[in-house]
């Protein structure tokens, strides 16, 4: 390296969130500051820097040999992940450009995706949907940081693969919150947990009534399979709180 570069506090706030020693992987790198900035002080032994456009390319080129960097630091033309092979780095970074965007492009090769040991994310906008995107494709954030700069606001965050959240048991659980109350569900109460036994003894009571009738009566058969879904939600119910820890905290 030439000389030290110095980052605007955005990009400064990015790179570091590299962990030391991962190869890294910049999609829309620029003018390849964020790359040459990761070698010059020995936090990541290679780099690619990548961009859908050539202008950014030859940018980055002409900066990565102003600086010394060209041999840690390959450039690649690339529209999103679609240039990198999996295993090449430890490390994504991808930033500066629409949330949208972003889950275009780590949705469009998961396993690409999926091979990354953290992603340094920036989204520019739909934040609030971009969160919910990394959530249920199952990546948690660990760290997050917010830069004000020149008048605005940068979100910065690192994620690392956690366990996909299955949808339908989101679903499932919210209909559950609804039905017997998030609060009440959440502080254990004692009395709630009364109220459960009681309606699974009611469900298993009409169950027995309708039991004789359900071959011969439609409306009957239909009457049961909501009955009998009533009861398994009600009984996963308990279960689930049981697995957290029990009623019995909270006597309210």
């Amino acid at each position: 390296m030439n000389k030290n570069i110095v980052l605007s506090d955005r990009l400064q706030a990015i790179a570091d969130m590299v962990t030391v020693g991962n190869r890294v992987c910049d999609v829309g790198c620029d003018h390849g500051f964020v790359p040459i900035y990761l070698i010059g002080q020995g936090i990541s032994p290679k780099v690619i820097a990548m961009d859908v456009n050539e202008g950014p390319i030859k940018r980055a080129i002409e900066h990565i040999q102003e600086y010394g960097a060209g041999a840690y630091i390959e450039t690649r033309l690339s529209d999103g992940l679609r240039s990198f092979r999996e295993g090449e780095a430890d490390s994504l970074i991808c930033a500066g450009m629409g949330g949208r965007l972003m889950m275009r492009i780590l949705q469009e090769d998961e396993a690409k995706t999926a091979s990354f040991k953290e992603m340094i994310l920036q989204p520019q906008s739909e934040l609030q949907q971009f969160r919910c995107f990394l959530r249920c494709q199952g990546y948690l954030i660990v760290e997050e940081n917010m830069i004000e700069e020149d008048g605005k606001f940068y979100p910065i965050m690192k994620a690392v693969k956690g366990e996909k959240e299955d949808q339908n048991e989101l679903i499932w659980w919210q209909q559950m919150e609804d039905r017997y109350g998030a609060i009440l569900l959440q502080k254990k109460s004692i009395v709630l947990y009364r109220y459960l036994e009681k309606e699974k003894r009611t469900y298993e009571e009409i169950l027995k009534k309708l039991n004789g009738y359900v071959d011969n009566d439609a409306r009957n058969n239909s009457r049961y399979e909501e009955v009998e879904k009533k009861l398994r939600d009600c009984v996963r119910v308990m279960e689930t709180i049981n697995r957290e820890g029990g009623y019995g905290k909270n006597q309210n």
